[in-house]
C-alpha cells in the first residue's frame, strides 16, 4: 500500500474530490486505483480556514515505481501491523481463568480467552448494562444509590457512562491499538473510530457494543456473571487457589486477572490484607467546569462557516503553576453533560458523559491538579483512597447530597452562588447551590483558580464569571497500583493486576490493550482447553 499524508480538502468535499486529490498526488489515472482507505482525518483551523486533513492508504499496481516517481515525502510505502496472538503456552491447567471485573481490560482479556480456547469466566459485582441503566437512571432522578450497580460498576465499567474516548498515547508497535477499535466497530461502532484523529463512541453507542461484546464471549465458551462480587483470595504456598464471591461462595482458581476499576476501594482494601504488593500514585483532583459548546466552536474553530460539517469542538489545556503544580483539563467531553458518578453513600463524585452526537448546549471538562503521596496524609497504599473519601464525603455535605455548583466568580470569592449566569446547567442527577472552597484544601482551589486564568490566555473567555463548576472530581484515574513483574504477575503466582484501576492505563482503549498484554502473557504460559 501507499500512504498519502496531507491531502487538504474543504470541509464540504465530496467523494469524489478525495479521489481527484489521491490521482493528483500520485500522478495516476482513477482507473488505476485498486483500493484506498482512510488512514487518519483531522481537522486543522491554525491559519484561520478550516479544512480537513487526511492520510490515505492506496492501493495500486507497481507502487515502488509510483512513488519513486513522484518523489514526495510526503508519500510512501506502509503497511498496517495486526495483532495476531503467538499462543505459545505449554503449561496445562484443569481451571478456567477468572477474571474480574467487566471495563475494558476484564472484558478484551476475557474476550480473548474465550476465542481461543480458555473457556474463561468474568465477573461483575454490578448488573448488566440494561439493568445498570436503569438503576443509574433512577439514581440521576431520584438520589437513591445502588452501590453494586451504578456509573462506577456494571457491564462496561466506567467508561460505559462517559464521553467514550478512544485515543490513546501509549504506543502500538503490536497492533494491540488497531485490534480494540476494530473489535469496537465490529460489535456495532460506527467505522469512522478506525481513522478519525480523536475517535469517541459516546455511552447510547457503547452500551451496545459492550452487550454484543458479552454475547460473543457466551456464544465462544466463556461465562460471564452480573451481581457477583469479589470479597476473599485464597493462597496456598504463594500461589492462588481459589476465591470467594458474594462472602459464601468459592470458586477454585490459579489464574486469576484483576481487572478491577478504580473505584473498588472495598477489594483493594482485601488484597492489602492479603498482602499484596501494593503502592500509593499520584492522581488528579478537581472540579468540573461547563461553557457553552459554541464558545468553544469559536475559539478552536475561529469560524462557523462550514458549522455543518464540523463536529463540536474539543480542547486540551494544561499549565505548570509556579507552585510546582500542574493544571489541565481532562476528559473534555464537547457538546456533554456532568453526571453525579458516585459509588458509596454519603460521598459525591463527578464525572463528564456525551452521547455519540454530542450536541448538548454545554463543552464540559475536568480542570484538575496533580497530588502525591506526600499530599495524602497518610502512609499506605490506601492512603489515596481515604483523601478521595475526604474531598466525596465534603462535596456531599457541601450539596446536601445533591451535586454541589458554584460560579467561577463566586469560587474566587470563596462564597456560595445564589444564581446562575447566561451559562445554563447540564447535569444528570441532583444539583444544588454551594461553596466549592469548603470541599478542597487551600492549595487546590488556588491552583484551580490560577489554572483558569491561564488557560484563558489559550481560549478567551475560559474564566468568565459564569462559568459553572461542579464537584467533585475525583475518580480521574487510580490512585495506586498493584505492582506485577516482567510476566505481569504480582506478587502471588496466579494473580494478574490489569488495567485502570490495577495502574496500569488511563482511559477505554489503553485499559483494552493492556487486558490484550495480559491475555498475551497467559496464552504464553497456559496451553488452551480445546
Amino acid at each position: 500500500m501507499i500512504r498519502i499524508n496531507q491531502i487538504k480538502l474543504s470541509p464540504d468535499h465530496s467523494g469524489e474530490d478525495l479521489i481527484k486529490a489521491i490521482t493528483k498526488a500520485l500522478h495516476i489515472k482513477s482507473s488505476q486505483i485498486l483500493e484506498y482507505k482512510i488512514a487518519k482525518k483531522s481537522i486543522d483551523a491554525r491559519k484561520g480556514t478550516i479544512s480537513f486533513c487526511y492520510a490515505v492508504d492506496v492501493k495500486v499496481a507497481e507502487e515502488k515505481k509510483i512513488i519513486s516517481k513522484v518523489n514526495n515525502k510526503n508519500i510512501m510505502s506502509t503497511s498496517v501491523v495486526e495483532y495476531i496472538p503467538a499462543i505459545t503456552g505449554t503449561q496445562d491447567e484443569k481451571l478456567s481463568p477468572v477474571v474480574v471485573g467487566s471495563g475494558p481490560a476484564g472484558f478484551f482479556c476475557t474476550y480473548l480467552l474465550a476465542m481461543y480456547g480458555y473457556r474463561p469466566v468474568m465477573i461483575e459485582r454490578g448488573e448488566d448494562v440494561d439493568s445498570r441503566t436503569e438503576a443509574v437512571e433512577k439514581f440521576w432522578e431520584t438520589g437513591i444509590l445502588d452501590t453494586h450497580s451504578n456509573v462506577q460498576f456494571g457491564e462496561g465499567g466506567a467508561g460505559t457512562f462517559s464521553d467514550g474516548k478512544l485515543n490513546t498515547l501509549v504506543k502500538d508497535k503490536y497492533g494491540r491499538n488497531r485490534f480494540v477499535l476494530e473489535t469496537f466497530v465490529k460489535f456495532g461502532a460506527p467505522e469512522d473510530i478506525l481513522y478519525i484523529n480523536k475517535p469517541h463512541i459516546g455511552t447510547d453507542i457503547l452500551r451496545n457494543v459492550v452487550k454484543n461484546m458479552r454475547i460473543e464471549i457466551e456464544r465462544l465458551g466463556g461465562t460471564v456473571r452480573f451481581n457477583t462480587c469479589l470479597t476473599d483470595i485464597q493462597i496456598k504456598n504463594n500461589k492462588v487457589c481459589s476465591i470467594t464471591v458474594n462472602e459464601n461462595e468459592k470458586i477454585e482458581c490459579d489464574t486469576l486477572i484483576l481487572a478491577l476499576g478504580h473505584s473498588s476501594r472495598d477489594t483493594f482494601k482485601m488484597l492489602d490484607k492479603k498482602q499484596l504488593i501494593m503502592e500509593p500514585k499520584a492522581f488528579a483532583v478537581g472540579v468540573r467546569v461547563q461553557h457553552p459548546q459554541e464558545m468553544i466552536n469559536m475559539s478552536q474553530y475561529k469560524t462557523m462557516e462550514y458549522e455543518e460539517y464540523l463536529p463540536a469542538a474539543e480542547y486540551k489545556l494544561t499549565a505548570n503553576l509556579k507552585s510546582g503544580r500542574g493544571v489541565y483539563s481532562f476528559c473534555m467531553c464537547p457538546g456533554g453533560y456532568v453526571v453525579n458518578s458516585s459509588s458509596e453513600n454519603k460521598m459525591t463524585a463527578i464525572n463528564g458523559m456525551s452521547y455519540s452526537k454530542r450536541d448538548g448546549e454545554n463543552a464540559n471538562s475536568a480542570i484538575i491538579v496533580t497530588v502525591t503521596p506526600s499530599d495524602f496524609g497518610g502512609d499506605g497504599p490506601l492512603a489515596g483512597i481515604e483523601f478521595q473519601r475526604k474531598l466525596e464525603s465534603a462535596a456531599y455535605t457541601a450539596g446536601n447530597g445533591a451535586v454541589p455548583v458554584q460560579l467561577l466568580k463566586d469560587f474566587k470569592d470563596s462564597k456560595a452562588t445564589k444564581a446562575f449566569g447566561e451559562v445554563n446547567p447540564q447535569i444528570k442527577g441532583n444539583y444544588e447551590f454551594a461553596n466549592l472552597r469548603e470541599v478542597f484544601p487551600e492549595y487546590i482551589s488556588e491552583s484551580l483558580i490560577s489554572g483558569m486564568d491561564v488557560f484563558a490566555g489559550k481560549i478567551k473567555n475560559f474564566n468568565r464569571d459564569d462559568t459553572i463548576l461542579a464537584g467533585v472530581e475525583s475518580r480521574t484515574s487510580s490512585p495506586l497500583r498493584i505492582v506485577r513483574n516482567d510476566v505481569l504477575e504480582s506478587n502471588v503466582s496466579g494473580i494478574y493486576p490489569c488495567g485502570e484501576g490495577a495502574g496500569y492505563a488511563g482511559g477505554i482503549t489503553s485499559a483494552a490493550m493492556d487486558g490484550i498484554k495480559v491475555f498475551d502473557a497467559i496464552s504464553a504460559k497456559i496451553r488452551p482447553f480445546l
